[in-house]
């Protein structure tokens, strides 16, 4: 099945706000450089967060049942 476009964005958001983390973590960038991967990474995290809202609004409608949501615990067997 090919990957949807939310799915490679909300990846991509990811991994980049992963990188960014990591260089602020580091500690050797400039007082404006940690400025601007904190706007970016705020960028990103609302990014994240409308996808997962997204995924999650299309796994509530798959789990309605007889035209009442149903939600199921997840097990992770």
């Amino acid at each position: 099945m090919p990957r949807k476009k939310s799915a490679t964005l909300f990846e991509d958001s990811l991994t980049e706000l992963e990188k960014i983390v990591e260089q602020m973590e580091k500690g050797d960038i400039t007082l404006e450089e940690s400025l601007e991967y904190f706007e970016r990474g705020i960028k990103l995290t609302r990014t994240c967060q409308k996808a997962l809202q997204e995924a999650e609004q299309k796994v509530q409608i798959l789990l309605k049942k007889n035209g009442q949501q149903t939600l199921e615990p997840f097990t992770d067997e």
